[in-house]
């Protein structure tokens, strides 16, 4: 992982990759190779294939707009860790589904917290960020506090699909970040709208209740606004920036 130290407090310096010795060719020959064989497998396959290779070291991470992923990963690892990056910032209805899917599905979820309180934060760079240098606050509540998480796993999933946006339409199933020296799993990349919508009527899966609202993706709650018809689902983030991503998924 990249050194916190070369970083300006509070930040992290994703922008070089991690020296590629042996065991990180290792994890980067099985990404590749497994991107390959897995494609066009059921998204449980791929569950089953990175808990088989990486065990106690493989999470899930999760903003929970839905339960979807985590439903789909527990169903063939049950007990697994989810993280979830707790900003301090978040609607009400987003705790409110961790929380429901902390105490009714078998998984253990950590709640990440940045090393800042919201409060702290603006005592130190002014009243809302957010609003004035969005990727600096999600570097500091976002970014910061995965780097920290991921530091327990060798391998994660995140449930971005391809049709999500354009930034996302080439997601690979399995893939490796030279940034973090981890493998990134993405059992949903291929999936719809209408696979999701499919799997939540059949399972019964928590909904995040804003999503019924409107609003297409669910992020912080200053950061984000309904979408409108036809928009993608993404527009409704950071609606004021040229931004639709918060760093998370940077390779």
């Amino acid at each position: 992982m990249t050194s916190l130290m070369t970083a300006a407090p509070g930040l992290v310096d994703l922008g070089m990759p991690v020296p590629l010795g042996p065991g990180v060719r290792e994890l980067r020959e099985l990404a590749v190779d497994a991107g390959r064989r897995l494609e066009g497998r059921r998204a449980e396959d791929i569950v089953a294939w990175a808990a088989e290779e990486f065990g106690e070291r493989f999470c899930v991470t999760s903003s929970f707009a839905d339960a979807v992923l985590i439903h789909v990963v527990s169903r063939v690892v049950p007990g697994i860790d989810v993280v979830f990056l707790d900003t301090g910032l978040h609607f009400a209805e987003t705790l409110r589904i961790r929380d429901q899917v902390a105490a009714t599905m078998p998984v253990r979820v950590r709640s990440i917290r940045p090393r800042q309180t919201v409060g702290q934060q603006d005592g130190e760079y002014g009243p809302r960020l957010f609003s004035r240098d969005p990727d600096q606050c999600c570097a500091m509540r976002k970014v910061e506090p995965l780097e920290r998480a991921l530091s327990d796993y060798t391998a994660w999933a995140a449930g971005l699909r391809r049709d999500e946006s354009p930034t996302r339409a080439n997601t690979p199933v399995v893939t490796f970040e030279p940034s973090r020296g981890k493998v990134k799993v993405n059992p949903l990349a291929a999936w719809t709208q209408a696979d999701v919508d499919a799997y939540i009527s059949r399972y019964g899966v928590p909904v995040n209740p804003l999503i019924k609202q409107g609003y297409g993706s669910v992020g912080c709650w200053p950061c984000t606004r309904r979408t409108r018809a036809g928009e993608d689902p993404r527009a409704g983030r950071w609606p004021m920036f040229d931004k639709t991503e918060c760093g998370l998924h940077a390779a």
